[in-house]
């Protein structure tokens, strides 16, 4: 009985210390959100800092397909989940409803474009800093 209740002491102390070490090696990220409502982005200029892990979290809340486009800023940061960008690694396609995050890294410090590749025609363009 006493044997037992040892084991399973130490089988829930090791389940502790291996939720306590995915926990901590789990890099951590500052969520940055931006949405579209035809014909614009909110916020239409976004900020990061670089060597910093972020979460682009966005949101398509408009009636039509926009695409989140920056080739340049994409170019030059490391993407975690790169299955959410287009086969070029050039933009995000988000239909009406859609609801993705990208997981990046922005080493380069400068400015970069931001744009719809469908309505920058239509004035939904921005922009990129990378302090």
């Amino acid at each position: 009985m006493l044997r037992k209740f040892a084991m399973a002491c130490v089988g829930l102390i090791a389940g502790a210390i291996l939720v306590a070490v995915v926990t901590w090696l789990k890099p951590t990220s500052v969520t940055v959100n931006l949405s579209m409502v035809d014909y614009r982005f909110n916020p239409d200029h976004l900020t990061f800092q670089h060597d910093v892990r972020y979460r682009l979290h966005m949101e398509n809340h408009g009636k039509e397909t926009h695409e989140v486009t920056a080739p340049t800023f994409f170019a030059t940061a490391t993407i975690e989940n790169p299955e959410v960008l287009n086969r070029e690694h050039t933009e995000v396609v988000m239909q009406p409803g859609d609801v993705k995050d990208m997981y990046l890294t922005a080493h380069k410090p400068g400015t970069y474009d931001l744009r719809c590749s469908d309505h920058d025609w239509n004035g939904m363009v921005g922009g990129i800093t990378v302090e």
